[in-house]
């Protein structure tokens, strides 16, 4: 295979990577932002429960989108983990003390949510560290 064939081939291979990450993103902030309406839209029931675990997967994707996005972008992908692993973190932290506050886990789910959000301070504090 020639060397442009196979520059081609990279280059679509990062275009449709880069496509997906995009979808990824929006797709789950929709889910994060209104995971009612998305439940519906694909046939789901919506409870408290149903919605809440619906954002908090969709927190996730919009999160793994974001670093795979960054990643691909950025000439050093060790900071972009460590921004993103944050970042999911902080939100995961947010995601289990809102299931606190709407009565979907005891108080006790507060210690994990704190270990997450100590996570993410610590993962913030040595990608600032770390950045260039």
């Amino acid at each position: 295979m020639s060397t442009l064939a196979v520059r081609v081939r990279q280059d679509l291979l990062r275009s449709a990577v880069l496509t997906i990450a995009a979808i990824t993103v929006v797709s789950g902030l929709l889910q994060l932002l209104a995971p009612a309406f998305v439940l519906t839209l694909v046939g789901g029931s919506t409870t408290p429960t149903t919605e809440h675990f619906f954002a908090i997967i969709g927190m996730f994707m919009a999160i793994v989108g974001g670093l795979v996005l960054h990643a691909e972008l950025a000439s050093d992908s060790r900071e972009v983990a460590l921004l993103w692993g944050a970042l999911q973190k902080y939100g995961a932290a947010i995601a289990v003390a809102l299931g606190v506050g709407r009565g979907l886990f005891g108080a006790l789910a507060l210690l994990v949510a704190g270990f997450d959000l100590v996570s993410g301070g610590l993962m913030t504090w040595h990608w600032r560290r770390t950045r260039h």
